[in-house]
């Protein structure tokens, strides 16, 4: 036994020695020259990449600092909203024409014979000549008709006209023809034409507004005018089976219902400054001025 042990021991060593002089793999030598075999090397770059210093990896698309983050500069704007942005401011007269309130017009004044103060507005006569035409511009279609105006001249004289009348052209804008009454209280007559300067008034008065039908008016046509309002008028109204309906206005100042809606009816009248008044109860007269209970308020 003891002989059968040694013999065997003799060819482990003979065997051992033979296998360590036999060659080894490139591989395996090289990992054994101090290589971790358990660690893999760096992947080689892409073909036509740059090589750069190690980043982490790029992010999800869903979490792109790009779509995530305003830029700097959209973050340093601040952005207007509907809090920070005050209103306009509304007009002084939302339903105003070229004449405007609180606004002072230069022109000329000029004199003419007004006989009983009756004049293209169609108000009839006047009892006080302190009237005016006023130029084809600032007429506006009628628009004009029954406004209250200051009128100042140069010396410093004043008058208050209310303008029934229109002076057609030559007449220019910014231009009054006064009744040679009303002329006469800002300087000589013999002069003809002076400089002014006027402005819209809202003057303080005791009186209701009347309503008028044309002489024709019918339930099937009908022309409507208001007459002795403190502000001008700006919309006319008749109340029909479909709610309200604006009327047209005409030059010669009625606002005509050409199928007969609302004639006879409920009205809603509108000044410049937007106000409203309900008149109710006026009959289908024609030409009778028909008093009622409502009035503008001044401004």
């Amino acid at each position: 036994m003891r002989g059968t042990a040694v013999t065997l021991t003799a060819a482990g060593v003979l065997f051992c020695l033979v296998t360590a002089m036999l060659p080894h793999p490139k591989g395996e030598a090289e990992a054994g020259a101090g290589s971790r075999a358990d660690v893999a090397a760096p992947a080689a770059p892409l073909a036509g990449a740059t090589s750069s210093a190690p980043t982490s990896p790029a992010p999800p698309a869903d979490s792109s600092p790009t779509a995530a983050t305003p830029s700097a500069a959209a973050a340093s704007t601040p952005r207007p909203s509907a809090k920070e942005t005050p209103p306009a401011a509304p007009p002084r007269a939302p339903s105003a024409g070229r004449i405007q309130p609180e606004t002072t017009y230069k022109g000329v004044a000029t004199a003419y014979a007004a006989g009983d103060g009756n004049g293209a507005c169609l108000f009839g006569p006047s009892g006080d000549l302190m009237i005016a035409a006023m130029n084809t511009t600032d007429y506006e279609s009628s628009k004009a008709c029954g406004a209250y105006v200051r009128v100042r001249a140069a010396n410093g004289a004043s008058i208050t006209v209310r303008i029934t009348n229109e002076c057609p052209l030559p007449c220019a804008p910014g231009q009054l023809d006064l009744s040679e009454q009303a002329f006469a209280k800002l300087a000589d007559p013999k002069l003809g034409r002076i400089p002014i300067t006027w402005s819209l008034l809202s003057p303080r008065t005791s009186g209701t507004l009347s309503i008028r039908y044309k002489t024709g008016s019918s339930p099937h046509w009908c022309g409507i005018q208001v007459i002795d309002h403190r502000n001008p008028v700006a919309r006319l109204e008749v109340r029909t089976a479909a709610g309200w309906r604006r009327l047209p206005r005409t030059d010669y100042n009625y606002f005509l219902s050409a199928d007969g809606s609302g004639c006879g009816g409920a009205m809603r009248i509108t000044d410049i400054y937007g106000e409203q008044l309900t008149v109710d109860g006026t009959a289908l007269l024609p030409n009778v001025a028909q008093p009622t209970r409502v009035q503008f308020a001044p401004h």
